[in-house]
């Protein structure tokens, strides 16, 4: 059976793992997690590697840190601001003991900051209600950037471009946020509030608020994941099901009568293509050296699969064109969400690997999302080796393009989430550390994919 939502079934997952005390009780963190003592003693604040120390080659390891639904960080709405710093530092230090050198923080979960910010209000998922800032006044990104650097991390702002409310969200709307001050833009669709791809304004707000981190922040790069236009929301079920149209009829409507021709579903491609080729120039304008990465749904186009590849198709749900963009160059690395098995036939993890890794344009790296957080999930849960095999495999590839070439991208993955490496499920961050994280890793050199594009008229 096809997946169609691996990342949301992600954060049901999780949810439900924190819902039965799988995440530390009544959040993803309680203070310092249990750690397997095969994992050595993080160093101490500041250190680096010895720069004489063995190392492997270069290979971009990461973890997404999740503040949504508050996954990963911080464990609960409303902590104090000392106990999100310690948290922090929790995550961090973890990441550096067991070898990882680059943490992807969700910085706008929905509309929102967990930094301070002019254009949108504070995250509920940091204070417990939108719009007030820490109890201490202190910059969680600020902080995090800086943490992250001291001991060696890479940080990637990870933005979610448009959506505008999360089912988890259980407060009110700050009267600052663009529900609120730009009614117009934000529909409301399922249990969700969405910004509509097809009005001007979505796409203004997202690269205002991208600019803004990279004018005041030392990112390393700036990251957005698989939601573009919404995953699709049915009524009823099975045969009976009925898919709810996405509400964007005054939009097309406008388009229409400005005289665009386009059909409405490659209407909705080409928005959204604008705002990822945007971003792109965005990145590269006001951060040169950035990493500008997406991390789509992990299935391509249907008529461009490998063969016995099938599921959900986001060119034709999320009206995601990720193929054009591996083309044109519009970003530095692909991660996307390989979210599924080796050996699950449908969606066969090294099929869908090397798919991407032919779609990518010269120079870009391809750098998947491993479903890290399956390891003891309440279903389908993934064994410790399967992400250990998976990991195996992107170094075989490397190995590979290396024996072909001199330029071939180097290695790199991400885990989905940071939860289940804190945790140290079924001994999964004992077993990294001791095996394939056993060598510090150099980051890949920054080595844009195409000149920066400038965005669409």
């Amino acid at each position: 059976m096809s997946q169609p939502h691996p990342r949301r079934r992600a954060l049901a997952a999780a949810a439900a793992l924190v819902a039965v005390g799988g995440l530390g009780g009544c959040g993803v963190l309680s203070g310092p997690p249990p750690v397997d003592g095969a994992l050595p003693a993080p160093p101490a604040q500041g250190a680096a590697p010895a720069p004489d120390a063995p190392r492997a080659a270069d290979e971009f390891r990461a973890a997404w840190v999740a503040t949504v639904a508050n996954i990963d960080w911080p464990s609960r709405p409303g902590l104090p601001a000392a106990q999100q710093r310690a948290e922090a530092l929790a995550i961090l230090d973890r990441a550096v003991a067991i070898g990882l050198n680059a943490i992807v923080l969700q910085v706008r979960p929905a509309a929102d900051a967990i930094y301070p910010s002019v254009l949108e209000p504070w995250s509920e998922y940091l204070t417990g209600a939108q719009g007030l800032p820490p109890d201490d006044g202190y910059d969680p990104l600020a902080f995090w950037v800086d943490q992250a650097h001291q001991r060696g991390l890479a940080l990637h702002a990870w933005f979610n471009p448009y959506r505008a409310r999360h089912p988890s969200a259980k407060g009110a709307l700050a009267a600052s946020h663009l529900a609120n001050t730009q009614p117009g833009v934000v529909k409301s669709y399922g249990d969700l509030l969405w910004m509509d791809p097809g009005e001007p304004a979505a796409m203004q707000r997202t690269l205002a608020v991208v600019a803004d981190v990279l004018r005041r922040y030392a990112v390393d790069g700036v990251h957005i994941d698989d939601y573009f236009y919404p995953y699709p929301v049915s009524t009823g079920s099975g045969a009976a099901a009925v898919e709810t149209p996405f509400p964007d009829e005054p939009s097309w409507q406008r388009y229409r009568q400005s005289g665009g021709t386009l059909v409405r579903d490659d209407w909705r491609r080409d928005n959204v293509n604008r705002l990822v080729q945007a971003m792109a120039a965005t990145v590269r304008r006001e951060r040169p050296g950035a990493l500008f990465g997406i991390s789509p749904f992990g299935l391509g186009r249907p008529d461009r699969r490998p063969p016995g590849i099938t599921g959900f198709s986001q060119f034709h749900a999320l009206y995601a064109d990720v193929e054009l963009w591996c083309e044109r160059g519009w970003c530095d690395y692909l991660a996307p969400q390989l979210y599924w098995p080796i050996d699950q036939t449908a969606q066969a993890f090294a099929p869908l690997l090397d798919y991407w890794l032919a779609q990518a344009a010269p120079g870009m790296a391809v750098w998947p999302g491993l479903f890290t957080s399956r390891i003891g999930a309440p279903q389908r849960p993934y064994p410790a080796d399967e992400v250990l095999r998976q990991v195996a495999l992107v170094r075989d590839r490397a190995r590979e393009r290396a024996a072909r070439g001199p330029n071939a991208e180097p290695s790199g993955h991400i885990h989905f989430s940071m939860a289940a490496l804190m945790q140290d499920r079924e001994g999964i961050a004992t077993r990294l550390r001791a095996g394939p994280y056993a060598l510090p890793a150099n980051r890949p050199a920054v080595r844009p994919a195409m000149p920066g594009p400038q965005p669409a008229a």
